[in-house]
């Protein structure tokens, strides 16, 4: 854990400067915004790229981007995308590292860091955790959305572990007790919104201590998740009212949608990890800008020595 709560996303990269030095595997480095992002990082942080890829398209983005070539010995050959993940995922599970997505398509990738033989995969769900500074609160405030890019419909033990990786993630970057919203479109228990239900019994378990490090409430709509206001006009009070730091959305859609509202509507900066794997997964969209994928790096060095072990059942 890093001790001191980190604010936004410049100290994000600025602390990242002074862990230890990391090997970035980028799956289809010819991709331009990963490549872009990797060579920045070399540049700005402890890491060093291992580029697997297409070696004529990788140069040609090299090109593209101001650099006469990129050296052969940098380079892991790869034709296909298919090609590209199964590679990367190899060198990962052989050396370790944080494995970045380029150009092959999310199922593409998660399918080879998955595979149950050659892939990095756990006991843990994967799911990812988006990171985000919050554009209606000033000073800087961070929140986080999950899991919008893995598990597109997840149930409640899903859900459970969901919010273990989510709090992970928030301990790693020093907060000591996440508060955890459980979204749905009502704060009402309602049996024809299994969402509620399902927030309800979360909020349950968290109350008797069975999803620890954290505290968790639901069903909350998102005005009350995020705004004191709102919730003093509807007459909710609790440690997550309002003050959430965590937003756990009911499916893959809602969160894809919601944390793509942040970067699009409110142009704001974010950064994202999937863990629960052996090793940090990123897996930025192909059109992520690579001040993006800059960031997820720096946030996947603060995961690269976290325990992705089976966690104990309550």
């Amino acid at each position: 854990m890093s001790g001191v709560m980190i604010a936004h996303l410049d100290e994000l990269l600025e602390r990242a400067r002074h862990l230890p030095r990391q090997r970035i595997i980028v799956a289809g480095a010819e991709n331009h915004s990963a490549l872009e992002a990797v060579l920045e990082a070399e540049s700005r942080l402890p890491v060093e790229g291992v580029l697997v890829g297409d070696p004529d398209r990788l140069q040609a983005t090299a090109r593209a981007i101001g650099l006469q070539a990129i050296p052969e010995a940098r380079v892991i050959p790869a034709r296909t995308p298919e090609e590209a993940a199964r590679q990367a995922v190899a060198v990962a599970r052989q050396h370790g590292g944080i494995l970045l997505k380029g150009s092959p398509d999310t199922g593409t990738f998660l399918k080879a860091v998955l595979d149950p033989q050659e892939g990095v995969r756990t006991g843990r769900v994967l799911s990812d955790v988006l990171l985000f500074e919050d554009p209606m609160h000033q000073p800087y405030r961070m929140r986080m959305i999950t899991d919008g890019g893995v598990i597109p419909h997840p149930d409640l033990s899903q859900k459970i572990e969901i919010i273990r990786n989510a709090v992970a993630v928030a301990r790693a970057l020093g907060w000591e007790r996440p508060r955890v919203a459980v979204l749905s479109a009502t704060e009402k228990v309602h049996p024809a919104l299994p969402s509620t239900l399902e927030a309800a019994i979360l909020a349950k378990m968290s109350e008797r201590g069975q999803i620890p490090e954290c505290v968790v409430e639901g069903p909350l709509s998102l005005d009350l998740a995020v705004s004191l206001e709102s919730a003093a006009i509807k007459g909710v009070t609790s440690a997550v009212a309002g003050q959430a730091d965590i937003l756990v959305c009911p499916n893959i859609e809602v969160a894809n949608i919601l944390a793509k509202s942040v970067i699009y509507f409110a142009g704001r900066r974010v950064a994202h990890v999937a863990i629960g794997a052996a090793v940090p997964v990123l897996i930025p969209s192909r059109s992520d800008r690579a001040q993006t994928k800059l960031l997820s790096i720096a946030l996947g060095m603060f995961l690269s020595d976290l325990d992705v072990a089976e966690p104990p059942r309550a």
